[in-house]
């Protein structure tokens, strides 16, 4: 990736696509965790369930924020 875009070729600018990539990147996480979970909780592990629920609502945490500067930046045009 190169160190000079700043919109020109995806039409959004840097701090803005930062934003989006991660809200994406928080949520995916999220939906991965899931799945650790339910290995962790399969293998009767409730320790490990516990961290990555844990790790999962850090997830959510960080989508939900960068929902809110997401819509409140494009709200005020900036």
């Amino acid at each position: 990736m190169s160190t000079s875009e700043t919109g020109e070729v995806t039409g959004t600018k840097d701090k803005d696509y930062n934003i989006i990539w991660f809200t994406e990147a928080c949520l995916s996480n999220a939906l991965r965790l899931e799945t650790y979970i339910q290995d962790a909780e399969r293998e009767g592990d409730n320790e490990l369930a516990e961290f990555f629920r844990k790790a999962q609502h850090d997830s959510r945490k960080g989508a939900e924020q960068g929902k809110a500067m997401l819509a409140k930046r494009l709200s005020a045009g900036s």
